[in-house]
């Protein structure tokens, strides 16, 4: 009897760019090829999220391999950003 090889195929959601465009919004761009529009106005009045309101603390993101991440102290989950997102075309 001959052994099968499996391998797993599926891929986890991501963020693999992110532009801030004005205000308190980012482009994002995903690991499926799609673009959002994100306004993190909506969030930023509510427990760690004040930071946000802080324009150069916002402007400060990097990407930490799956979403977008402030000072490894806030961050998002990709599918979050993804549902409540803005579709680009």
């Amino acid at each position: 009897m001959s052994a099968k090889k499996r391998t797993m195929t599926s891929e986890f959601l991501h963020v693999i760019s992110a532009e801030h465009i004005s205000g308190y919004m980012l482009k994002l761009t995903f690991s499926n090829g799609d673009v959002r529009l994100f306004d993190f106005s909506k969030l930023y009045n509510k427990g760690i999220f004040v930071k946000l309101q802080n324009p150069e603390y916002f402007r400060n993101f990097t990407l930490d391999g799956w979403t977008v991440d402030w000072n490894n102290e806030i961050g998002f989950a990709p599918e979050y950003l993804h549902e409540h997102g803005i579709p680009t075309v």
